[in-house]
């Protein structure tokens, strides 16, 4: 990445008073906060609500940034705490999660729609419509392991740190997440033949490099020789491939009304 634009060069420069520095960084980070917003939020409204206080509360605490943990783990912290309180008090809250059928009945989408896609990005394009109303089906706790590591790309130590729970927890609701994931996708479950391991949690494990060097190669000769539980793992690769290539644009007019909110925040705080 060019250093004029990673969001830890910016914000060095902007704690050194560099003002276009700190604009620089906020538009870097605006996206990705603004993508996990609204799978947190599930409501646009809410989640426009939620990215304005989350760059407004940057803005004004970025000179407080320590280097105590990454830059990323920062910045997703505050922005969930802003989902918690956002969903806690949303007249949007449900009483109880809803099923995908629900979600899909009401015909509710979370994300902008994108431009359309070449033909040959045809299958990635369809693929990500079905996960992103999917990923709205798993439950609260599970959906913002899943969010932070296979779409934000954070490592499990980050995630962890972000949600306050043990490494080793973040990747159980990982596991758990992939396969109800995988599970929303398919519509039922794996038709698994007796003998079969539970080849989603494996791959799930395989991912996050906590499977022996035995086991990996046992698991390898069971899926070169069982096309069902090989068609799974082809499957949990492709949703996750298109999860780490989730769109993240921020709609123009609402890039527009937090232009503002912070162009009047740091015009009232110069001296």
């Amino acid at each position: 990445m060019n250093d004029e634009r990673d969001p830890s060069v910016l914000l060095e420069r902007a704690r050194q008073g560099d003002e276009e520095a700190l604009e620089h960084l906020l538009a870097a980070v605006q996206p990705q906060l603004y993508r996990f917003s609204m799978k947190m939020c599930r409501h646009t409204a809410d989640a426009e609500d939620v990215l304005q206080d989350s760059m407004i509360a940057l803005a004004r605490s970025f000179r407080d940034f320590r280097g105590n943990s990454s830059l990323a783990t920062w910045l997703f912290t505050i922005t969930r705490s802003f989902c918690i309180k956002k969903r806690r008090k949303s007249k949007f809250a449900p009483d109880r999660e809803e099923s995908l059928d629900q979600i899909t009945e009401r015909g509710e989408t979370q994300l902008p729609s994108s431009e359309p896609s070449p033909h040959q990005q045809a299958e990635s394009t369809e693929l990500w419509q079905q996960i992103q109303s999917a990923i709205q089906g798993i439950e609260t706790v599970h959906r913002e392991v899943l969010l932070l590591r296979d779409i934000e790309g954070l490592s499990a130590k980050e995630v962890a740190q972000i949600v306050g729970i043990s490494v080793p927890a973040v990747k159980s609701r990982l596991h758990r997440a992939r396969r109800e994931l995988r599970e929303l996708l398919t519509d039922s479950q794996a038709d698994v033949k007796p003998g079969c391991p539970d080849i989603r949690k494996i791959y799930s494990m395989h991912l996050e490099g906590d499977l022996s060097a035995e086991l990996c190669s046992t698991m390898e000769a069971h899926v070169e020789t069982c096309a069902v539980c090989a068609q799974e793992c082809k499957g949990l690769k492709e949703t996750l491939q298109a999860c780490s290539g989730a769109p993240d644009q921020v709609p123009a007019a609402v890039e527009r009304r937090i232009g503002l909110a912070l162009h009047r925040l740091l015009r009232s705080e110069q001296p």
